[in-house]
């Protein structure tokens, strides 16, 4: 009876142990779920910030139409994308359009001078800062979860209970590719 009662003990301890780690990485799970909803929406403000932009541009600068219809287009596939890494991918097409965009407004002076323009560019540096702040909380809540996962004894949990390793939302161009200025032809 004895013997029995210790190894009831050992499974109850056992199957403790499981949940308490079960617990954790679904805890860690949707903390990067919550951090990847927060990216979302400020993506989605980001994208609903170009087309007043793109308006407010378009009047100005009405010859520059393979600009404008780079932008609408990398907005159209940073809304399409339905991965981390293609949501990444279609971002920074939209970063680089943007930047052409922002490059082609400064050669006209009318326009930099224009209260909704101004406006607009205001919006979405503070949309991009807010981006900025919710990717390095993404990427951090993403290595937690990674690290979680894959520490003994999670790592023979994880799999089996379809744990699966999450992807950084990083900059497909990297870093260096982020810091140079656009190039922006007026032929």
């Amino acid at each position: 009876m004895t013997v029995l009662l210790i190894i009831l003990g050992i499974i109850a301890l056992i199957a403790v142990f499981i949940i308490g780690i079960y617990n954790r990485l679904v805890a860690l799970r949707q903390t990067t779920n919550q951090a990847w909803s927060d990216i979302e929406v400020q993506l989605k403000q980001r994208q609903d910030l170009v087309p007043q932009l793109v308006a407010t541009v378009k009047g100005y600068a009405k010859h520059e139409k393979g600009t404008f219809k780079e932008v609408v287009d990398a907005r159209a596939a940073a809304m399409g994308a339905s991965t981390v890494q293609g949501q990444a991918q279609a971002e920074g097409m939209l970063t680089a359009a943007l930047g052409k965009m922002f490059a082609l407004a400064e050669a006209y002076p009318e326009l930099k001078a224009n209260t909704n323009f101004l406006q607009l560019q205001e919006q979405l540096s503070d949309v991009e800062n807010k981006i900025s702040a919710a990717r390095r909380f993404y990427n951090n809540s993403v290595q937690e979860y990674n690290t979680g996962r894959e520490q003994f004894p999670a790592v023979l949990i994880a799999e089996p209970f379809g744990f699966r390793e999450r992807e950084f939302f990083e900059a497909p161009e990297g870093r260096e590719a982020l810091q140079t200025a656009p190039e922006v032809n007026f032929d």
